[in-house]
């Protein structure tokens, strides 16, 4: 019996600990690699501030695809190692800290506390797993042990409209849950609902015939984007449909290449002061892990985005890789 407490899976705990060892010998190797990939990638393309001016050759994107392909690695790939070299100078490079949790800490914005936060693994913890570094930045952890974490990760199990149809079913058909149910969660529930595009039209129509409820939808900000957003494509398939079919359209399509570029700059200055006027407003407010995780998710579909407008004012190309299509449809 005393064998059987002393084993970890099929091998022996000393066993088990040389195991350790040698592979940590091969994460150092690994996140070694990584960081030299980074390194060489800012080398080719050192990160610029916003609105730098890079070679009118080459943009960053067709230099880093072309790196990826030439040594055999995924775009993806590269990027990443080139972002985390960008925020661990070499003489703040933890040789015993994993390249993952290099990536996940560097998203920490202020130099100091990331420098330090690295050094200093969670009380409790003798060395950062990828869980905690995630918890430090307000990710979504893989293995959630709080009652809110275990929250946050069904609700994103339960994306899909199936999965989420028949959770939501079984959780009503138990009265005790249905009595406890909040008002923010019945929203949940009626957002569920309303999935089919044509249920949910339906009932939006219905609701915002109320005043007062169209009064206080208008005051948030993500259904005042989504109601101008609306505006915006009914806007866009109607100009398709004069192009199509009108006679006049040749003529003026000088003049919709200049509204385009005013409706591009107009929008990257909505955004702007619309970020100006929100952001002091979380002075001092604490806001929940499930909170923090959607603006992450939203803040990396924007980072996603600028790369993509940059890369259409520079070569004209406004198609989106696969990645950046899912992102922006948020999957």
């Amino acid at each position: 019996m005393p064998e059987e407490i002393d084993k970890v899976g099929n091998v022996s705990q000393s066993r088990y600990e040389q195991i350790v060892a040698e592979l940590r010998h091969v994460v150092e190797q690994q996140t070694q690699a990584s960081f030299t990939i980074g390194d060489r990638a800012l080398e080719i393309e050192p990160v610029r501030p916003r609105g730098g001016i890079a070679d009118a050759e080459w943009t960053v994107r067709q230099s880093l695809v072309r790196l990826a392909e030439d040594i055999g690695l995924t775009f993806s790939t590269v990027k990443n190692a080139r972002w985390t070299a960008s925020r661990w100078p070499k003489e703040h490079r933890q040789a015993s800290v994993s390249f993952t949790i290099h990536r996940v800490l560097g998203r920490i914005e202020d130099e100091e506390d990331r420098f330090a936060a690295i050094k200093s693994p969670p009380a409790g913890k003798r060395r950062w797993t990828p869980d905690e570094a995630k918890r430090r930045v307000g990710w979504t952890v893989d293995n959630p042990e709080t009652p809110q974490e275990k929250v946050t990760a069904i609700h994103h199990l339960a994306r899909d409209e199936e999965v989420a149809a028949a959770v939501t079913t079984d959780f009503l058909k138990r009265p005790q849950v249905a009595a406890k149910v909040s008002a923010e969660n019945k929203v949940r529930v009626v957002e569920e609902f309303t999935r089919d595009e044509s249920v949910a039209a339906s009932a939006a129509t219905s609701l915002l015939r109320r005043p007062d409820v169209a009064f206080k939808a208008m005051s948030d900000d993500t259904a005042r984007f989504q109601v101008n957003h609306a505006q915006n494509e009914r806007h866009r398939q109607a100009r398709e449909d004069f192009e199509d079919a009108s006679p006049v359209a040749p003529a003026v399509r000088h003049i919709d290449r200049t509204v385009e570029f005013l409706d591009l700059v107009t929008a990257c200055h909505s955004f702007v002061a619309a970020a100006g006027r929100t952001v002091p407003g979380l002075r001092d407010r604490q806001l929940s892990d499930e909170e923090r995780t959607i603006v992450h998710e939203n803040v990396a579909r924007v980072r996603a985005t600028l790369d993509w407008i940059e890369t259409a004012v520079d070569t004209g190309k406004v198609d989106m890789d696969d990645e950046l299509a899912r992102m922006l449809k948020g999957e």
